[in-house]
């Protein structure tokens, strides 16, 4: 159960002004150590915005010069608020509120003795003051600093594998509410659905699976003048690490600027979800893809990795 650490956060981050302070008071509390927390003001044209990154140490982790994975989980987001057009948390802010939690949970199970194997490394950022955006069907939350600012301070090249996780509500292609995964990106090449996450996602929800379609379009990088259903493929424009999106989902089209659109419930699911996915990552027992057979695809159709870029222009 991580419902605890969801209004947690909830509460940590619904506020006009993020304190960088209090946000690693927060996980010292939980028991991380000064250097497992990285925190960085960012500022650029259109605003700033807090950069947060945490890597909960695993007892078998590469950090240890050891062997276990290193998984990343990325809260991907606009911002957290619309101030001064909206007060409160926006609807956008569910990947942020998702990776923090999730974080959290991570950090109060190792201070109980429950150590996963392999380093977990959490990244998101935080801004209250997000501009808005229009969009079809609904409007969006834009970001105060540029996509390839967000790729650098969240990416990290520890990660071997990443949970790419963001509100997805804005659409009319995913009718479900609560969370959906996508199939595994790398690359350039949309691979199938991990059968391994598949398993995780029904035991955590005691539902059948929801898998969310992609384009081709979604996973090139953002600034190309093409359609993207929102940035929650774009770190995987950015590194060769397998990504995954989980997307927080409403049944209906929901603005990101949205207020009172946090579900609280749905995004507890999501975390148990990353935290399952962990567990079972250091350990050795979830797989993004099939190496094998992606090292097939390269054989027969080569290299797809131009999609990582602007192309042609």
């Amino acid at each position: 159960m991580a419902l605890k650490q969801v209004i947690e956060i909830c509460e940590l981050l619904e506020t006009p002004v993020i304190e960088k302070a209090e946000i690693r008071e927060f996980f010292l509390n939980k028991g991380l150590e000064e250097p497992e927390i990285e925190t960085r003001k960012i500022k650029e044209e259109k605003g700033e915005t807090e950069f947060i990154k945490i890597n909960i140490r695993g007892k078998k982790s590469k950090s240890k010069g050891n062997a276990a994975p290193t998984l990343g989980i990325i809260g991907r987001l606009g911002g957290i608020g619309a101030r001064p057009h909206k007060i409160g948390l926006v609807s956008d802010a569910d990947g942020a509120i998702t990776a923090l939690a999730t974080a959290a949970k991570l950090a109060d199970m190792r201070k109980k003795g429950d150590m996963l194997n392999g380093d977990v490394i959490v990244a998101t950022h935080l801004c209250p003051c997000s501009p808005i955006i229009s969009h079809d069907p609904v409007s969006f939350m834009d970001a105060p600093v540029s996509m390839e600012t967000m790729n650098k301070y969240e990416i990290d090249e520890r990660m071997e594998a990443i949970l790419s996780i963001d509100t997805t509500k804005g659409n009319r292609v995913i009718n479900s509410r609560g969370f959906a995964i996508s199939p595994t990106v790398k690359d350039g090449y949309i691979l199938r659905v991990s059968e391994d996450l598949l398993d995780i996602m029904q035991i955590v929800t005691g539902k059948l699976p929801v898998v969310f379609p992609l384009s081709m379009q979604d996973i090139t990088p953002y600034g190309n003048e093409i359609f993207h259903l929102n940035s929650i493929l774009q770190p995987a424009t950015v590194t060769h690490a397998p990504v995954v999106g989980i997307a927080i989902t409403t049944e209906v089209p929901v603005p990101g600027c949205a207020t009172g659109a946090n579900h609280a419930l749905d995004i507890e699911m999501a975390v148990r979800f990353a935290v399952e996915v962990a567990k079972a990552f250091g350990e050795g027992k979830c797989s993004f893809f099939d190496e094998k057979e992606f090292q097939r695809l390269l054989s027969l159709y080569g290299s797809m990795e131009h999609l990582k870029t602007l192309g042609n222009k």
